[in-house]
């Protein structure tokens, strides 16, 4: 499989709205970006969202799947999360991702939590990260001064607080859209995880490598501090009910295509999918390999079956997951990333199957674009991943 999954460590969004500075929120189902406006005067406050992922899992891609190189020129690393319901949206958005140069603890708060998490006096800390501290203790406030020009920077004009992170180019993502398109996020973070990885193999510091305290996700500053509102986009946290949680997704070739048989270039073509058990382990990894023929072979004077020929697919053929219940695409057509594998023994391609959330069913499709166009052969193939 090049494609690859792991889920939050913890997750928060921290407000800097005066009703809720020292609010936390680490159990909320929901990340929000949103600008409230103040009770009095017209003055807007925005919130942040902090996302980590653990270290040892990184380190799990990197050295099980990804031999421990992260080459951006064929290795993608993308931060995903999925919209929950929005209100009052301007039209265009643009939202920025950058890695935190501190820690933060996630809490055991809810935004809803009845009595307020917000704890009284303005030098209390709640349990876990706020807009004013990044874990409970009192003194581990975020930084609002002395910022390193070009290499850190944080705080917020109208409510000082709110993290602080690396800046620069390659510390920054970024994913723009507007309010009719598609409201999930897809961050670029390539390079700030090869940065992760830089620190965790050959213990480069700064610039070369950053410590994994995680991603700040916002606005723009200039966005932030324009005096205007830009309405709420919300975002499934790792703790939702739904299948939408947060993820860090690896994607890879891990392709390889030789053979000496016959290749289907056009033509109905059959396919039959083998090494399906129907149930896999979450821990496991599987190859599953397809038989390709002709669905109508054609005549020839022959003393074996035509249907027993191993051909197949051009090389520029695809595999896609979908969640079965839903129809949600977890791993599309990816012209870069799911190529279909051929050897001697046929067509096939793998999958870890710990990139997948368990006691779920998931479909599996092909593509197959060849000398008739772009072919879709959707054959009802099912598994189901176990804990």
């Amino acid at each position: 499989m090049a494609y690859y999954s792991i889920f939050p460590e913890k997750d928060t969004t921290l407000y800097s709205h005066p009703d809720r500075i020292h609010m936390n929120a680490g159990r909320d189902e929901i990340l929000e970006l949103v600008e409230e406006k103040s009770t009095t005067g017209n003055t807007y406050y925005t919130s942040r969202i902090l996302i980590k992922f653990d270290n040892q899992e990184i380190k799990d891609v990197i050295e099980n799947k990804l031999s421990k190189i992260i080459d951006p020129n064929h290795t993608k690393v993308s931060l995903n999360l999925y919209a929950g319901e929005n209100k009052s949206l301007t039209q265009g958005h643009i939202i920025e991702a950058y890695p935190l140069s501190q820690s933060f603890e996630e809490g055991l708060q809810r935004y809803s939590a009845i009595p307020p998490s917000t704890t009284t006096g303005s030098n209390q800390a709640a349990n876990g990260a706020t807009w004013v501290y990044r874990n409970e203790n009192t003194s581990s406030a975020w930084p609002v001064t002395g910022f390193i020009p070009g290499i850190n920077t944080g705080s917020y004009t109208t409510q000082p607080g709110g993290g602080i992170w690396y800046t620069g180019t390659d510390f920054r993502a970024e994913h723009s859209f507007y309010a009719d398109d598609d409201l999930d996020l897809d961050l670029d973070v390539t390079t700030i995880v090869k940065k992760y990885s830089s620190s965790f193999y050959q213990t480069a510091a700064y610039p070369q490598g950053i410590p994994n305290n995680g991603f700040i996700i916002k606005k723009p500053t200039v966005t932030e501090e324009d005096g205007f509102g830009f309405g709420e986009l919300q975002y499934f946290s790792s703790n939702t009910h739904t299948i939408y949680p947060p993820k860090l997704t690896f994607r890879w070739d891990d392709s390889s295509y030789s053979h000496s048989g016959t290749t289907l270039t056009s033509g109905d073509i059959f396919l039959a999918l083998h090494n399906n058990k129907g149930e896999f382990q979450r821990k496991s990894k599987q190859r599953f390999r397809l038989t390709t023929r002709k669905r109508y072979p054609d005549r020839t004077f022959t003393t074996s079956s035509n249907y027993l020929e191993t051909s197949y697919l051009p090389n520029t053929s695809y595999y896609s997951i979908r969640d079965a219940e839903t129809d949600e695409v977890i791993i599309p057509f990816d012209t870069s990333y799911t190529k279909l594998s051929a050897n001697s023994e046929g067509m096939y391609f793998d999958l870890w199957m710990e990139g997948f959330q368990p006691e779920r069913y998931y479909k599996i499709m092909f593509r197959i674009d060849n000398n008739d166009g772009i072919n879709i052969h959707d054959e009802d193939y099912f598994f189901k991943i176990v804990r």
